[in-house]
């Protein structure tokens, strides 16, 4: 995996950058130039990181919905007692929502119905942290994992993580089509690391583990520079909804 920098670490090497090219002004000007443009490089690059990853209000964590219950119906979240999400489809994510840092009590409900919920959870969440909070299971098993995104990259770099929620799939090998397998044996309700990339298209393939069987083939899937991605794997393999994935910016 690719190191991920933060924007205190492009402020450290920018300021280094102004410090050397301060003292090489007079004495050495090829010097001093050479230091000042890497400190305007890492002054931009400090920049365009808070451009694409705006922090979470301090105090406060970022939530989103993700509906992979397979045979439930259009759900509404509701949080510590207030409606936030309204009828969110099977396959679909919710947008982010800001809670305050803390305990928190999740209701859900088939949308439009407030007498029978389908499940209820406590959660905690940390200040400045992400999460997804996925529905799992059927309908009147119904769960809810809490994943932690970590949507930081390094500048003009890309990442992808894969979640495995199709419940009644065997084990997944994610490969690089007709090439070597990626992440071997992910089996239901797990997530990989994070991969760092150089930002591409590129063919994928799921295969049953340890075995040439694809189950899921995915052609041209795209990773674009500064963008951090999760790939969930959600539906059936026997039975409908049909096996499927859902690429998801984080």
């Amino acid at each position: 995996m690719s190191e991920e920098r933060t924007y205190p670490d492009y402020l450290q090497k920018a300021a280094m950058y102004d410090l050397l090219a301060q003292f090489y002004k007079y004495s050495f000007p090829n010097l001093h130039m050479h230091y000042y443009l890497k400190h305007i490089q890492y002054m931009n690059k400090a920049m365009n990181f808070m451009r694409t990853n705006p922090q979470p209000v301090q105090g406060e964590a970022t939530i989103r919905v993700l509906h992979t219950s397979p045979d439930s119906p259009n759900v509404d979240i509701y949080i510590d007692g207030h409606r936030v999400i309204r009828g969110l489809p099977f396959n679909n994510v919710s947008s982010y929502l800001s809670l305050k840092a803390g305990k928190h009590h999740i209701d859900i409900y088939p949308a439009g119905n407030m007498v029978d919920s389908v499940l209820n959870k406590k959660i905690t969440v940390e200040p400045g942290n992400s999460y997804t909070l996925a529905t799992i299971d059927t309908v009147k098993k119904m769960r809810l994992l809490v994943f932690q995104n970590k949507p930081a990259v390094p500048a003009n770099e890309s990442k992808v993580r894969f979640i495995n929620l199709s419940p009644d799939t065997p084990p997944l090998d994610i490969a690089v089509k007709d090439r070597d397998v990626v992440f071997p044996k992910v089996s239901y309700k797990q997530a990989t690391d994070y991969l760092g990339l150089t930002p591409m298209t590129v063919d994928l393939e799921i295969r049953e583990a340890d075995t040439k069987n694809v189950l899921l083939p995915m052609s041209r899937v795209q990773f674009l520079p500064n963008e951090s991605y999760t790939i969930v794997f959600v539906g059936l393999t026997n039975n409908e909804p049909a096996f499927q994935f859902i690429k998801i910016k984080d």
